[in-house]
């Protein structure tokens, strides 16, 4: 066993797969910041309390797993938290219809209750069996139990969970070696930030990022492309991200990566008119090159054996690929000025559209198969991406449709093409244990009810996203996807843009307290939003909810779907205000709310110094915030808020400021750092006793 930093060990055992997570990384551990986490200094295993040996299918490892401990990680997973007594199978599906363990972003990563965490590095479809089932003789003091005699398929075959303690057992297919890395404590979140740290940090956005983001429909031309962002300046909607679709492509399936001049005649001009008017531009885009495409021909000789969509599967794993694809996008997108891009696609799909993608038995030019390639396809997309942005020293958030281990340091955005909104939810939960982010996209709307339930979880989410590229019409306009092709709108249509237009200022007010926290992400590894569980791993009542979750380190949210007007929100022990109204609940205890269609349950850590900023209707480069300081009780906390210039990577070379607020009858200012610019003001305080 071997001590990799502070609180991390490696066991490898045989002669590991080269192409792996961490063999491929382009990513340094965090070392100094590993180092100042607290730490016993003592594995979470011994090598006694392991069985790794090789099998006829590959690798099999079994670890301890203690009655009372459960189970959390392993990617995004949409249809369950707690995944104690389950099987998941890491593989990466576009159409994660089950709880299965695929999913759009698989991790071969879990954290317990038990205040550790434990990474398999594999890109094989790994099967992990948490506690399912129990050796042979194990339940040999039961012989003369007496059970019930089932009379459905529930009562014969529902879960039933396996009592004492249990293993954890991984079937890693294939694989002649494995290198198993076990993460110390002493709690689940600090083993959760050793990985993000082991990672290489979490991704600090640029500021404009954690504003609104709209985008467009897919068959826009320039002159609606203007209208809708006249349209939300002049209704003074905040929006600062425009996403183009598909159709801004001469082909898109697969990709040329061409301007379609014929309905974006000077695009360029266009572009110009956008960004004068504070915009920043998102395109759409997948992997996969069009014989069109002015990269394919040089991409030929460094890319998979199958196509996909009549296109070239570039092997990002190879330098030359990687090079063409980066430079590409620097000269043609980047240097323009576009911002940020939607990686689409990069998942592959089994369950509904099972005609595209490569097979498994693919082959690469690095020497990877379709397997690897799968569950690393979008960890190297985003890399290659990244790439440029990275050569003009301009920061991006962009959005992925697949992820994988070690990726908290780049700076993308998961999203899905289901809709489920309790699964949208469960995602948000789910992103922090395993170093992602995770985006509850608002597309189309059942009803105007629909529509803001949606947009309040988005606005209180990693990524505040409109998607509407099914509709040519804002959605508040009419949710009626045909009427809104049409032109035809509802009477009331300006009540709900007022609404959405309040949603969407809460989303601005919150930018200095959003970047404050993923500032703590890139330094610390501490996620921005996470699962109850982990702030409060020794309170079971956390275990199990799924459908409200810490965003930061003060705010609880509790997200409402149509169909109810009211909900129960467990708040954990401690003292807790409403961000509505201020009132005061003691937590340790489940409440029942009806906030009202504008509102859904937020609540704030009694003790709290929030900042809270006069909206703005952009975050431009040179932005500064206006902030009113709530004080929640009669000895707030310190308050420390992250500054610097929002959009370079000066913060690298220690151009940053922590600006610390302290409760003294009023709020007292420090700066504290080397960043000379100045973004924030402090210009009112509330106290609420």
């Amino acid at each position: 066993m071997d001590k990799i930093a502070n609180g991390i060990w490696r066991v490898r055992f045989g002669n590991p797969e080269s192409h792996t997570p961490v063999n491929l990384r382009e990513t340094e551990v965090r070392t100094e910041e590993l180092a100042k986490l607290d730490c016993h200094g003592v594995s979470p295993f011994s090598l006694s309390d392991m069985v790794i040996k090789q099998s006829a299918r590959g690798i099999y490892l079994e670890l301890p797993l203690k009655a009372e401990e459960h189970i959390y990680g392993f990617g995004l997973q949409l249809h369950r938290v707690d995944h104690t007594g389950r099987k998941k199978v890491i593989r990466v599906n576009s159409d994660p219809v089950a709880d299965t363990g695929d999913s759009h972003a698989p991790v071969p990563f879990y954290v317990t209750t038990a205040g550790y965490g434990v990474l398999v590095d594999t890109s094989r479809y790994a099967t992990f069996y948490c506690g399912t089932n129990l050796r042979k003789g194990a339940s040999e003091n039961k012989k003369f139990e007496q059970k019930e005699i089932g009379t459905s398929e529930i009562e014969l075959y529902g879960y039933q969970t396996t009592e004492g303690d249990r293993s954890v057992v991984v079937d890693i297919p294939s694989a002649e070696g494995i290198d198993v890395y076990l993460f110390e404590g002493p709690d689940m979140v600090t083993a959760v930030q050793r990985y993000n740290l082991f990672s290489g940090g979490g991704v600090l956005p640029p500021m404009w990022g954690l504003g609104m983001w709209y985008r467009a429909y897919s068959a826009a031309s320039r002159e609606d492309v203007m209208r809708l962002a006249k349209c939300f300046r002049d209704d003074g909607m905040p929006v600062d991200v425009f996403g183009f679709e598909p159709g801004w492509q001469t082909k898109a399936y697969s990709c040329s990566f061409v301007w379609d001049e014929s309905r974006f005649p000077d695009h360029e001009g266009m572009l110009d008119e956008l960004y004068d008017m504070n915009y920043r531009v998102n395109l759409w885009e997948h992997l996969f090159v069009h014989p069109t495409s002015p990269m394919y021909e040089d991409l030929m000789p460094y890319s998979g054996d199958y196509e996909v969509w009549e296109g070239l599967v570039p092997d990002l794993a190879v330098k030359e690929a990687r090079d063409i694809f980066a430079k590409h996008h620097l000269k043609e997108f980047v240097e323009k000025g576009i911002s940020g891009f939607k990686l689409d696609e990069c998942d592959s799909s089994d369950f509904v559209h099972s005609n595209w993608s490569f097979p498994d038995i693919a082959t690469f030019p690095s020497g990877m198969d379709g397997e690897q390639m799968h569950n690393q396809l979008g960890t190297l997309y985003q890399s290659a991406i990244q790439a440029p942005f990275e050569a003009l020293g301009r920061r991006t958030l962009s959005q992925v449709r697949s992820s994988g281990a070690l990726t908290s340091p780049f700076p993308f955005v998961l999203y899905s093409d289901l809709y489920n909104h309790k699964v949208f939810i469960r995602g948000v939960v789910n992103c922090g244990f395993s170093g992602l982010l995770w985006s509850p996209e608002v597309r189309q709307a059942e009803s105007p009810e629909d529509l803001i339930r949606r947009i309040q979880t988005a606005v209180f989410s990693p990524m505040a996203l409109l998607n509407c590229w099914r509709i040519p019409n804002p959605p508040w306009m009419q949710v009626d996807r045909d009427k809104n092709v049409r032109g035809e709108f509802l009477d009331n249509y300006k009540d709900i843009r007022d609404i959405c237009r309040k949603l969407f200022e809460i989303r601005m007010t919150l930018i200095p307290y959003l970047y404050t926290s993923y500032a703590k992400y890139s330094i610390e590894g501490l996620p921005p939003f996470r699962a109850l569980v982990m702030d409060y791993p020794d309170d079971p009542n956390t275990y199990e909810i799924d459908d409200a979750y810490m965003m930061g380190d003060s705010i609880l949210v509790a997200p409402i779907i149509t169909g109810t007007s009211e909900r129960d929100v467990y708040l954990p022990k401690g003292r807790w205000r409403c961000f509505w109204t201020n009132e005061a609940y003691e937590g340790g205890q489940a409440y029942t709310f009806a906030p009202g269609l504008e509102r859904i349950p937020v609540f704030v850590k009694e003790g709290t110094l929030l900042p809270l900023a006069k909206p703005l209707p952009y975050v431009s480069d040179n932005a500064t915030f206006d902030i009113t300081v709530r004080a929640y009780g009669d000895r707030p906390s310190d308050c420390f808020l992250y500054e610097d210039d929002g959009t370079t990577f000066e913060y690298r070379k220690g151009s940053f400021n922590w600006v610390k607020l302290t409760w003294n009858e009023g709020v007292d200012v420090e700066r504290i750092g080397n960043y000379t610019g100045k973004r924030y003001n402090i210009t009112d305080w509330e106290l609420f006793k």
